[in-house]
């Protein structure tokens, strides 16, 4: 027999992912914009969609188009991201949102477009929106934490690497990163070591995570990458 007095928790505001879940609700009510969007300051959160054709990513983007008025420039509000990512500010300015000349988050989403610009083999940074929502440093992570709770985006999760820098003096005797195998072109990345993994094994689990997310499905285990399991 049931109980009638189960363990029951009340709604609390301020609980870690309420707060998540409403930072991450205020940058989904942003407008979409083409990648990338015209120089603004502040820091803040972002999220980048895919609406091209790409074999691997076509259901992705076919999910997104899916009720989409022109104004959304094909990002219907059954989008998922493919990446979502932070940008915190700078120095002395943190916290400062209303008074900030801090371009962090516009530098951010600039250069995750030049490396799909890079990568034009594979992708077009036509076929790429973004979402980007200004915060305050505090709000940052916890924004962060929720849209990746909520939607395990592929270049998060499943394909790491996209959010690399070169590392620069020498150090180039680490194993390319997954997305790098994938989508190759950023220079300093093919100066790497071979990434282990054989693409059609990177393939296989790109198809498998995004069958998962557009048939709201978690992720498996075995679709993320190793980075990601931590």
């Amino acid at each position: 027999m049931t109980s009638l007095f189960e363990d029951y928790e009340p709604y609390n505001p301020l609980d870690e992912k309420n707060l998540a879940r409403g930072v991450a609700d205020a940058l989904e009510r942003e407008p979409v914009q083409v990648l990338p969007p015209r120089q603004f300051p502040g820091a803040g959160l972002y999220a980048l969609y895919y609406v091209g054709d790409f074999e691997l990513y076509a259901p992705l983007a076919e999910l997104a188009r899916e009720d989409s008025a022109p104004s959304d420039l094909g990002v219907g509000p059954y989008a998922i991201p493919i990446y979502v990512g932070k940008a915190a500010a700078s120095g002395s300015r943190h916290g400062r949102l209303q008074e900030s000349t801090d371009k962090t988050l516009f530098s951010r989403i600039k250069k995750h477009s030049r490396s799909i610009e890079a990568a034009l083999t594979t992708l077009n940074v036509h076929d790429f929106r973004v979402r980007y929502l200004r915060v305050k440093d505090i709000w940052i992570p916890l924004g962060e934490y929720g849209l990746l709770q909520r939607y395990t985006p592929i270049w998060n999760r499943v394909l790491d690497g996209f959010g690399n820098n070169d590392p620069g003096g020498g150090r180039y005797n680490q194993a390319r990163s997954s997305w790098d195998t994938l989508h190759p072109g950023r220079a300093w990345a093919q100066r790497l070591v071979d990434n282990s993994e054989p693409i059609s094994e990177i393939e296989r689990r790109v198809r498998q995570a995004v069958a998962a997310s557009v048939q709201h499905r978690p992720v498996p285990a075995s679709a993320l990458s190793q980075d990601s399991l931590f």
